[in-house]
Order: C-alpha cells, then structure tokens, then sequence
C-alpha cells in the first residue's frame, strides 16, 4: 500500500465505531440501531457510514497485524516465530503469513510524517 494513498485514507475520517450496550448487542436483530431507522435516506447514510467505519478499522487492523508478524519474525529476538509459528497463531496460511512480514516490515520501515 503506497504511503500517500494511506495518508489519504486516514484523512477521510469516517464515522466512529460506537461500541453497542450489552443488552442490544445480546440481540442479533440490533444493529447499531439501524433496524430502528424509518427514513431510507437517514439508513443510507448511516449504514454507509458504518460501512466506512468498519473499512477503516479493517485497514488499521491489519496493518497492526502486519506489524505484529514483522515483529514477531525479527531475527534479532532470541524468541523469534517463524512464518508457520505466526501462521498457525493467526490463522493464515504460511504464504500470507510471510506477505504479512514482508508487509510489517516495510510499515515499520517507512519514515513517520
């Protein structure tokens, strides 16, 4: 992921993941209150900005993940993982396991704005 389309991601600031309380999310009918929503427009536009919201979080997760792999397989850690090790913790098969280094490394490697 090239650095300026990440920086323009981050600017877009979607709408912030509110954490549901735990009697509504008990129920699998409730979404964010979405359900509750008569107005098609108003449902558009909130579940757009959930959609938003929940790529966001997605990307930024990722990119943890990726990070963590790299950091995990640093061969300067005496406990060091190997891909499979990482894979198998992740539940990623060993190819995407060493993408996801290879990945981290190059984030932990790019120079902070």
């Amino acid at each position: 992921m090239a650095q300026p389309e990440r920086n323009e991601r981050q600017r877009l600031r979607p709408a912030p993941l509110l954490f549901e309380p735990s009697e509504a999310a008990a129920d699998p009918e409730h979404f964010f209150d979405l359900e509750s929503m008569e107005d098609p427009k108003e449902l558009l536009a909130r579940a757009t900005e959930l959609t938003l919201a929940f790529r966001a979080a997605t990307d930024r997760a990722v990119e943890f993940q990726a990070v963590a792999a790299a950091q995990l397989a640093d061969p300067r850690r005496f406990d060091r993982l190997t891909a499979a090790e990482i894979a198998g913790r992740a539940e990623w098969t060993e190819d995407y396991a060493k993408k996801m280094i290879e990945f981290g490394r190059s984030l932990l490697d790019a120079p902070t704005p």
